[in-house]
Formats: C-alpha cells, sequence, structure tokens
C-alpha cells in the first residue's frame, strides 16, 4: 500500500520526510511535489530503483533522468563545471530550471545519457525537495510524473496513488504544484543552448 505523507510545502516537518527517506533507503520510490509539478524519485546509487523509475514512465535508456541536488555545491560532484557554467548555475539556482552537463565519473553509468555521457541536473526552488534530500543525505534521481502516453503531469495526490498503485512506496502530499515545465538549457559546451523554454525566463541568464 503507497503511504502518503502530508507536509506543510513551505516548512515541511523533518520527522515525516525522514520516514519518506526511509522508504527510498528500503529501494522504493516515492513522488514528491518540486517547483514545476510532481516528480517521482529514487536514491541515486540503488541500480534496481533506477530501474524501477524507468519503467515506471516507461523510459528507455535514451531518455535523460535529473538529478536533484540540493544546493549549487552538490553539481561539481556529478557534473564537470567550467567558470561559464558556473556563472549560469549560481544566477539560476534554486530555480524551475533544467541542465543539461557532462557527466563525472560519480554518475553512475546506467543513469546518464548512453551516447553523450549527459546528465540533467536540478536545484529546485521547493524547501520539500531541499530537506529530503538533506535527509537521504545524497541527491535524488528523479523524472516528472507523467503517466505513460499522456503530456501533463499528474498533480493530484489520490489520482497518483491510484494510477501508480503498487508500483511507488509513498507520495509526499505537499499540494498541488504550478504545472509549469522547468526550462532546459544545454551547457555542455561553452555556448549555452536553450533546449526547452519554460517557467524560468532565459532572458534572466542573458540568453534570450
Amino acid at each position: 500500500m503507497t503511504q502518503i505523507f502530508e507536509v506543510h510545502p513551505q516548512n515541511p516537518q523533518a520527522r515525516i520526510l525522514d520516514q519518506a527517506a526511509q522508504l527510498l533507503s528500503q529501494g522504493g520510490l516515492v513522488a514528491i511535489p518540486t517547483d514545476s509539478s510532481y516528480a517521482v524519485v529514487a536514491r541515486l546509487d540503488d541500480k534496481s530503483a533506477a530501474e524501477a523509475l524507468r519503467r515506471v514512465r516507461g523510459l528507455d535508456e535514451r531518455h535523460h533522468l535529473t538529478i536533484l541536488c540540493r544546493d549549487l555545491s552538490e553539481i561539481s560532484t556529478f557534473a564537470r563545471v567550467g567558470n561559464v557554467q558556473y556563472r549560469l548555475l549560481k544566477l539560476a539556482t534554486p530555480g524551475p530550471w533544467t541542465f543539461i552537463l557532462e557527466a563525472t565519473k560519480e554518475v553512475p553509468r546506467r543513469v546518464s545519457h548512453p551516447s553523450r555521457k549527459t546528465i540533467g541536473i536540478r536545484v529546485p526552488d521547493n524547501k520539500i525537495v531541499q530537506q529530503l534530500v538533506d535527509s537521504v543525505g545524497s541527491p535524488l534521481l528523479s523524472t516528472t510524473l507523467i503517466p505513460e502516453g499522456a503530456t501533463e503531469a499528474l498533480n493530484d495526490i489520490d489520482e497518483i496513488a491510484a494510477h501508480y498503485k503498487g508500483q511507488i512506496a509513498g507520495i509526499v502530499d505537499g499540494g498541488p504544484c504550478a504545472m509549469q515545465p522547468t526550462t532546459v538549457i544545454d551547457l555542455t559546451s561553452d555556448t549555452p543552448e536553450v533546449l526547452r523554454r519554460g517557467s524560468g525566463d532565459p532572458a534572466k541568464l542573458g540568453l534570450d
């Protein structure tokens, strides 16, 4: 049975998020709110959980999974960050952005893009995500909670629980999300490229 953890969106209770973190430590998947939409997450170091993450979404290995980091300082462990990349990341984080970066050796091979060796990185402006990453003790692997064949993420807790019954171990209920996709920026070179426009304004980064 899927466990539901109700938390305050701006001041989430640590003891409740610790319970969600325990499910992740046991290899479970957990649905969480972010600053864009609900996502489903797993521990980065759990191979079977990462495979389950792809199965839940119906994704193949060519689809980027995203690493959710607590803050800017964690990013350089998992991605190659030069001066150009650092300047943009510092301007944009935390916020509704996904950055495509070259993966370091700290990123499990099964997680990075198989041909490009790249990874999506996010630092969401969301207290629940930040505290859950803190509780787990490491960044989380994530993908947007969009049912296979659909175009939008689920935003209702009851719908999430019903649709993913038996597939996810827990849901952190932090209320509805903004339901706006992140802006995706390719930072694999010193010439940033906007791959998708979303709620993050590229003009903020001088990319308009």
